[in-house]
């Protein structure tokens, strides 16, 4: 309801381009009463949500069989080292934080400085200086840098503008009411942000910045990672080696080196977070895979086939699985040998590689996949030999942790045991478990399973849809394909990495790289 009218005007313009107004259909109601109808009804294929992480919570338990594809809150933090341009991170920091007045998902909330930052005196200073001289007013003054909120400060975040927490102290004290508007509040700097406290862990849509210290990087990302969400995360630092280390370390959908936190660009940043910041198969907004959520895929008869051979494989993919040995009555062989086939050739070509299709002088922009940690194959009876062994072969091609759940007297599984896996070096490779579907619901609610993959719809009990509405574990329940470039969707994550590796236009050792033509 906030942004009824900006809806509107987006639907004009595709009903002006020719898209019929039965295709596309504008209802503006209440979000409780009529959303709620349209959002529950058995008509309805999909949910797109981009909101609060309560507000996805309440729809999936409302109708845990929701098909919900929603981005929704973050807790963003920057963290700024030792080895990082102060003067350049206090100004990026100053946008990410407080550019629409702190009201975007993607916006710095926590800044949380290296000891040696945090103690700097001149830091400090220069960074309140900066917060101090934005200018608060109407959103019609050219000059105005902080602009009303969209509705006056409540809940949260009114109580964050106004109340401290044990060991914190405003660094610059916001102020509401700016002029007589209630929507209309100053920036504010929270210093000595607690671990665990609802500064650090609570998202706050306004302009309000909490600032942290951590003794080295290792424990400021521990404590971006404690905040359980993982939309945008952000890293000033000059020292590739603290680049690797946070890459690596860090839990966030969208990650930015040494630029601000805010303004994803389709297709050269695909969005979409993590954790609390991701429901659904969290596939990007603007990336190149976004819309397979929303088809329906089944394969041809010469599906998995490569078009050409596998040019390279990542150094640390398995070795090729054998095939599954042809029992009496397994005619799934020739199409799993086409999937394996399949998967190799899609990790190599697009899953295991990092993908900068722009190459912009003075910034990388880079489209990865990281494994799922953790995939529990559920076999349901009426699953075919193929449809358990192409899901254990995807979830090991993509480098996930997998492992098989058979129900109890499972007719499926002493069958597969000798014929599909014994002889393919899956063992060791793949856990199996007997587990109930009670038993695998709690493995869920308690984080133990992570991401469920079906290999149907009509085969994932209501039990598993609620503990999956309850602990936002994924379940992919679409059909097993033997084509990687689908399957293989369900095993990994995108991330998006952008990094400016300029200094105020210098490019350093990388001045004489081959990029894209300016223009």
């Amino acid at each position: 309801s906030d942004t009824v009218l900006i809806a509107d005007l987006l639907c004009q313009c595709f009903w002006a381009a020719g898209v019929p107004r039965t295709v596309l259909q504008f209802v503006p109601c209440s979000g409780a009463t009529v959303g709620r109808q349209l959002a529950r009804h058995d008509a309805v294929d999909a949910v797109i949500l981009t909101g609060g992480t309560a507000t996805a919570l309440e729809m999936l338990r409302q109708k845990p069989t929701m098909n919900l594809l929603a981005e929704t809150g973050g807790k963003n933090a920057t963290i700024v080292t030792a080895l990082s341009d102060r003067d350049l991170a206090i100004k990026n920091v100053l946008h990410s934080a407080f550019s629409h007045s702190g009201q975007k998902c993607s916006a710095t909330s926590l800044l949380i400085l290296e000891e040696e930052v945090y103690r700097d005196g001149k830091f400090r200073d220069t960074l309140c200086d900066a917060v101090e001289s934005l200018r608060v007013g109407s959103a019609w003054e050219l000059s105005t840098r902080i602009n009303p909120l969209i509705r006056p400060p409540s809940g949260d975040l009114e109580r964050a503008l106004t109340k401290l927490e044990q060991g914190e102290s405003w660094a610059v004290a916001p102020q509401l009411h700016v002029d007589g508007n209630p929507c209309l509040v100053s920036p504010g700097v929270k210093w000595g942000v607690q671990p665990g406290s609802v500064t650090h862990c609570t998202e706050f849509f306004g302009p309000l910045l909490g600032v942290m210290p951590a003794k080295n990087l290792h424990e400021a990302i521990d404590l971006v990672n404690a905040t359980g969400y993982g939309l945008t995360s952000g890293l000033e630092s000059l020292d590739d080696r603290e680049h690797q280390v946070w890459q690596e370390g860090v839990r966030a959908g969208n990650l930015y080196i040494n630029r601000p936190t805010t303004g994803a660009i389709v297709l050269r940043q695909p969005f979409g977070g993590m954790g609390k910041s991701a429901f659904g198969p969290g596939i990007k907004a603007g990336g190149p895979n976004y819309v397979a959520a929303l088809m329906k895929f089944e394969d041809s008869e010469r599906a998995g086939s490569s078009p050409t051979p596998a040019k390279r494989v990542h150094a640390s993919e398995p070795p090729p699985l054998a095939s599954p040995q042809k029992g009496e009555g397994d005619k799934d062989v020739d199409r799993i040998d086409r999937a394996v086939d399949s998967y190799r050739h899609w990790m190599a070509e697009e899953f295991s590689r990092p993908h900068d299709d722009f190459r912009l002088v003075g910034e990388d922009n880079f489209r990865r996949y990281l494994p799922v940690e953790r995939v529990r194959i559920r076999v349901h009876d009426d699953d075919t030999a193929f449809d358990v062994f192409a899901r254990a072969a995807a979830a090991r091609s993509a480098g996930c942790r997998a492992v098989v759940s058979v129900p109890p007297g499972s007719r499926v599984s002493p069958k597969l045991e000798a014929a599909s896996f014994g002889e393919t070096g899956l063992h060791g490779a793949i856990d199996f478990v007997v587990e109930s579907d009670e038993e695998l619901a709690d493995a869920m609610r308690c984080g133990a399973a992570g991401r469920v993959r079906y290999a149907h719809s009509g085969r994932v009990p209501e039990l598993i849809r609620r503990a999956s509405a309850e602990s936002l574990a994924f379940v992919a329940d679409a059909p097993v394909l033997a084509h990687g470039r689908i399957e293989l969707l369900w095993y990994l994550r995108e991330q998006s990495l952008s990094h400016i590796y300029h200094r105020y236009g210098n490019l350093g050792r990388r001045a004489t790289e081959e990029r894209a033509p300016v223009g």
